[in-house]
């Protein structure tokens, strides 16, 4: 039995948001966009008013094309938001801390004033 298939309901993450839909990710091979039309049976004017990047949500599925492994979806006939925030995760310091940072500062601020030092000296030739 196929994993995704018409009418199913399913979990993804937003991926990116563009002006005319939402695409989102399922696993390693499948991928898929929420139209605009099927984010509400409403005007939709900004698409980030309903969901973000980094959203986990719940889409059903319209169409499934397994040859691009892609997927049609839709958000407006069902209730999307179910446990739709990613848990957080502690933060894990590594061993080294802030080490490579304070060892490495002074330098990229050396290479940085160089930089603008050549670029005012071009400036004012």
């Amino acid at each position: 039995m196929p994993k995704y298939e018409k009418g199913k309901v399913v979990r993804g993450t937003v991926t990116c948001i563009e002006p005319y839909g939402a695409f989102m990710s399922f696993d390693e091979f499948y991928t898929g966009l929420i139209h605009i039309s099927e984010i509400s049976n409403g005007f939709v004017k900004n698409i980030s008013d309903f969901i973000n990047v980094g959203d986990h949500i719940y889409v059903e599925i319209l169409e499934v094309d397994e040859e691009e492994a892609h997927l049609r979806l839709s958000i407006k006939n069902i209730q999307y938001r179910i446990n739709g925030k990613p848990r957080k995760r502690k933060i894990q310091e590594t061993p080294k801390g802030f080490e490579t940072l304070e060892k490495n500062l002074p330098m990229w601020i050396n290479c940085k004033l160089k930089t603008i030092k050549k670029a005012r000296n071009f400036v004012d030739k």
